[in-house]
C-alpha cells in the first residue's frame, strides 16, 4: 500500500515528459509568429501581447490564491500560452481595457471557473475572443493595415481582411477573380502581409512552429491535417464547381484563423480527444462547421465557432471512440 495510485485530471502524457515541458515547448513553437506579428504591426502588436499576457497571470495568481485557496503555479506556461494566443486572435489596436476583459474571460471564466488547468471543457483563448467578438464587435473588426501601422496603436490605418473583401463583394455580385486581384497574393500572404489579427498573418511562422512541436513530440499530425484536409477537399469541389463564386483551397488556409486554429489551438490537450482517431474525426468536424460558416453564413471567418463546437463533443467522442482494452476478445463474424 505504499504505492498507491494516482488519480488526476488531463492533460496525461506518459514518459519523461512534464506538462510544464510541454507547455514551454508550445511556447517556443509560438515565437516565429511572435516575431513576424511585431515586424508587420510593430507597437500595436507589442501592447496587446504585453497586456494579455500579463492579465492572464495577474488574474490566475489572484484567482487560484484567494479565490479556490491554492498556491499559485504560474511557472507552468499554461497562463502565458491563454494570453499569447488571446493577443493572437485580436487586432493590433484593441483597446487595453478590451485585452483585459479578454483576458479575464479566458481565465476566470473558461479556465479557473471549471477548476484550472487540465479541467476547462473549452479552448479558453478561444472564449475570450468569441466574448470579445459579441460583446465589442467594432473594435474587434476594426484591422490595422500591416507594415504602415507598425509606430501606430489606437489610430493605426484599417482596413478589411481578405475574408472581408471577398464575402462583401460576392453579397454585392462582383466575382471572385475580380475580388482576388483586389488583395494580397498568396504569397504575401504566406508571409504574413495582410489584414487580420496578429496570428492570422503569419502563414509561414505558425507553419515553422508546427514542424517544431512535430519534431519534439508536442503534439501530433492527427488534429492539424484533419482540419486542414477537410477545408481544403470541401472548398476544392466548390472552387471547382464554380471559380468565379468560391475562392480557391489555398485562399481558405492562407486566410483568418486556419493555420493558427489548427495547429495551436485544435491541438490543445486538455480540449481535445485522446485518441488518434479521435483527433481525426475532431479535425475533420472542425474543418467541415468551418467551411459551412464561411460559405454560407453571414461571418466570413469560422475557425474560432467550429473549434468552440467541437470541443463541446470531445467528451462524446472519447466515450465512443476507444482503444481496445487490453485483453479484450475479438469476435469473428
Amino acid at each position: 500500500m505504499s504505492k498507491l495510485l494516482t488519480v488526476s485530471p488531463s492533460p496525461h502524457n506518459y514518459g519523461k515528459d512534464s506538462v510544464k515541458s510541454l507547455m514551454y515547448g508550445v511556447l517556443i513553437a509560438l515565437i516565429p509568429t511572435t516575431v513576424i506579428s511585431l515586424y508587420f504591426f510593430g507597437i500595436g502588436a507589442l501592447i496587446v501581447i504585453l497586456t494579455s499576457v500579463v492579465s492572464a497571470l495577474v488574474f490566475e495568481y489572484l484567482i487560484t490564491k484567494f479565490i479556490l485557496k491554492k498556491e499559485p503555479s504560474l511557472t507552468d506556461g499554461s497562463a502565458i500560452i491563454t494570453g499569447l494566443l488571446l493577443a493572437f486572435n485580436v487586432p493590433s489596436n484593441l483597446p487595453i481595457f478590451i485585452i483585459i476583459i479578454g483576458a479575464f474571460v479566458a481565465i476566470g471564466v473558461a479556465k479557473m471557473s471549471f477548476g484550472g488547468l487540465g479541467n476547462n471543457p473549452f479552448n479558453p483563448a478561444l472564449v475570450g475572443r468569441v466574448f470579445l467578438l459579441i460583446s465589442f464587435p467594432v473594435q474587434m473588426t476594426s484591422w490595422p493595415v500591416p507594415v504602415t501601422s507598425r509606430m501606430q496603436y489606437l489610430d493605426a490605418e484599417t482596413g478589411a481582411t481578405p475574408l472581408g473583401v471577398l464575402k462583401e463583394g460576392l453579397r454585392n455580385g462582383e466575382s471572385v477573380s475580380d475580388l482576388l486581384a483586389q488583395i494580397p497574393s498568396n504569397m504575401q500572404m504566406f508571409i504574413g502581409n495582410m489584414g487580420g489579427s496578429l496570428g492570422e498573418a503569419a502563414g509561414i511562422a505558425i507553419i515553422l512552429g508546427l514542424m517544431w512541436m512535430l519534431y519534439k513530440k508536442v503534439i501530433t499530425w492527427h488534429i492539424p491535417v484533419s482540419m486542414i484536409g477537410t477545408i481544403v477537399i470541401l472548398t476544392g469541389i466548390f472552387w471547382l464547381i464554380n471559380p468565379e463564386k468560391y475562392a480557391d483551397p489555398v485562399f481558405h488556409v492562407l486566410t483568418g484563423g486556419v493555420l493558427l486554429g489548427a495547429v495551436f489551438m485544435a491541438t490543445d490537450y486538455v480540449t481535445s480527444p485522446m485518441t488518434t482517431k479521435g483527433m481525426l474525426i475532431f479535425g475533420v468536424g472542425i474543418g467541415l462547421i468551418t467551411v459551412v460558416i464561411r460559405l454560407s453564413g453571414a461571418y466570413p471567418e469560422g475557425v474560432s465557432f467550429a473549434i468552440l463546437i467541437m470541443n463541446a463533443f470531445v467528451p462524446i467522442i472519447n466515450m465512443y471512440v476507444k482503444p481496445k482494452r487490453f485483453g479484450e476478445v475479438i469476435k469473428n463474424g
